[in-house]
């Protein structure tokens, strides 16, 4: 099975620049699964709307992992209770609305999707390691298994992976928006990425205008963060998985920018 993730998808930039180039991925890598981190897509780069969602489900998209901006949009509880395939993150409370966990059916096997949040300078939630080993237990005829772990700091999510080798397909990072090198497969055939990136804009400061956060670093003031223009970025991470044991068997990182263009 192999499963296309793209890193979080920051405003009309991101959302542009996926419908760009998700054909053309699609045509030369012929992915089982697309799944996308959205919870960045809205225009300002806070939470997603139902039309976004359909937007990306039309697209070609299986599923859409979210994270600490959830539920920045109000209308979001409107309809997550209806979109089974929108994964908000496991370890929320118990009582918050939508789905943590999603079993998408394929041509080649059924891949298990998993979202999950850090707690390191994050929302102080349930504990992810203890959420992780509640999930893994109920998930029947397991297979594939892809977690989604939206973290700060890359020590919680490699004690992430570490924790779960062998008993999920990948644990793949998302939330700093900064595409790191460290891709591999751990011993027991987990594959691991510390963070997948982002997708938008591309000379930002993680998607955001320069000039606006470097006015907050530089003033200390309150300031509202605006989406970046101009040029963009995509980031993502292939990954071949053994439908029957769920062991990966390989891990590729995607980036597609003005320094690093597409090759077909």
């Amino acid at each position: 099975m192999r499963v296309l993730m793209i890193g979080d998808i920051v405003g009309e930039s991101g959302r542009t620049t996926l419908s760009t180039y998700l054909p053309r991925l699609k045509r030369t890598y012929q992915p089982d699964a697309i799944i996308v981190n959205g919870e960045n897509a809205a225009d300002d780069g806070r939470g997603i709307t139902r039309g976004i969602a359909r937007e990306f489900f039309g697209a070609g998209v299986d599923g859409i992992t979210l994270g600490n901006h959830t539920w920045d949009k109000r209308e979001i509880f409107d309809f997550i209770d209806d979109e089974p395939r929108l994964i908000r993150p496991a370890n929320y409370p118990e009582g918050a609305p939508g789905a943590s966990v999603v079993r998408l059916t394929l041509s080649q096997g059924t891949l298990t999707v998993i979202s999950l949040m850090g707690r390191t300078f994050m929302n102080n939630l349930d504990c992810p390691f203890r959420k992780v080993d509640e999930l893994l237990t109920s998930i029947k005829g397991k297979g594939p298994i892809l977690v989604d772990f939206h973290a700060e700091t890359t020590s919680e999510k490699q004690a992430l992976a570490w924790y779960v080798d062998g008993r999920v397909s990948a644990v793949i990072g998302t939330h700093t928006h900064v595409q790191t090198g460290d891709e591999r497969i751990l011993p027991n055939g987990t594959a691991f990425l510390s963070d997948v990136g982002m997708t938008g804009p591309y000379d930002s400061i993680l998607g955001m205008e320069k000039e606006v956060v470097l006015k907050r670093f530089l003033t200390q003031l309150p300031v509202r963060f605006e989406v970046a223009r101009g040029r963009s970025q995509l980031n993502g991470v292939l990954l071949d998985i053994n439908v029957t044991s769920g062991i990966a068997q390989g891990i590729k990182r995607i980036r597609i920018d003005d320094d690093q263009p597409w090759f077909e």
